[in-house]
């Protein structure tokens, strides 16, 4: 079958958010696609569509994800106008990402990971380690908070939610000496200006499929996996494999805090994972390697060992 491109008079129309962040990955995806065929950017539309997760309101009120629907505030609508037809396919960051796919669509196109670890973001102060005890820090990000308190429990973590700009302000205006954000994020925005500095990920594991940008499409749309499989980035496709089986296997939804990192050493994959209580009291974690081909199974297998490690009442704050 000849594959029938995109042109300025019928473009391919990419699905984003309207954040700085969620823009600046449709327009990453629209250079590759445009530089793998050889197109001009006019081939590609930028659909901009609101979620529930955009609501100023809700990122006013400083409540946590899970208690403002999870996950899916960031995919709903998006996905409901990929389904429609109304958009051709949606770029998502991975970690905002549920495991479980609606029917009819398909997620198995990732660019090139970014920096896969969080920032300390603070006007005065350069690492966790410089935190006085019982210093004020804002997260909005269960996982975080978790391994916040479980390293330093002398901690109080507040809720913070919002944009860069939003954070930073709050940090100004004293609600919290620091807060958190993805230095991913940080990068793809070129925010060099921002006062971030990265934490090491034997200090703090990130959440699955940081850094990492998704796109999803129709699952019998064959122009637009044939596209997609020309900018797709084999090495983190290996990576969140893993990391996403690991995921699925032990809870899959914002409500429990885990953390989990595939990284590659030639042909070796090694696996990181980590599972919080919610107040940071008890963290189990496990480090194992495996065949590139297998991590996918190492995943399943280790959310199995910490869900046999984890014991009785590990999860009894979730009844």
């Amino acid at each position: 079958m000849t594959l029938t491109l995109p042109s300025p008079a019928s473009p391919l129309k990419i699905g984003t958010r309207g954040s700085p962040l969620a823009l600046a990955q449709a327009y990453e995806t629209r250079s590759r696609l445009a530089a793998a065929f050889d197109l001009p950017p006019e081939a590609f539309e930028i659909v901009v569509i609101k979620t529930t997760g955009d609501n100023q309101a809700l990122i006013a009120a400083d409540k946590p994800l899970k208690e403002l629907g999870g996950k899916g505030l960031f995919t709903k609508e998006i996905e409901e106008d990929l389904l429609s037809g109304a958009i051709d396919i949606a770029v998502h960051s991975m970690k905002d990402m549920p495991v479980a796919q609606p029917e009819g669509l398909a997620l198995d196109t990732y660019l090139p990971r970014e920096d896969v670890r969080d920032a300390f973001i603070s006007p005065s102060l350069t690492s966790l380690h410089d935190l006085a005890e019982g210093a004020v820090v804002g997260t909005s990000s269960l996982r975080r908070r978790a391994q916040l308190l479980n390293r330093r429990p002398d901690l109080n973590v507040v809720e913070f939610r919002g944009n860069v700009q939003t954070r930073l302000r709050k940090l100004s205006e004293g609600v919290a000496e620091c807060t958190f954000l993805a230095m991913a994020g940080l990068n793809r925005l070129a925010m060099a200006d921002v006062p971030a500095n990265p934490i090491e990920t034997s200090d703090m594991l990130p959440a699955v499929a940081q850094g990492a940008i998704g796109i999803e499409r129709r699952a019998d749309d064959n122009r637009a996996a044939e596209m997609l499989a020309a900018i797709h980035d084999h090495e983190t496709g290996l990576r969140l494999a893993a990391e996403r089986a690991f995921l699925a296997a032990l809870d899959g939804s914002c409500e429990t805090p885990i953390a989990g990192l595939a990284e590659l050493n030639g042909t070796t994959l090694r696996l990181r994972g980590e599972v919080l209580r919610p107040d940071g009291f008890e963290a189990i974690s496990d480090d194992q390697s495996c065949p590139v081909e297998d991590g996918a199974e190492l995943g399943r297998e280790m959310a199995a060992k910490l869900l046999g490690k984890a014991g009785e009442g590990f999860f009894d704050w979730k009844a």
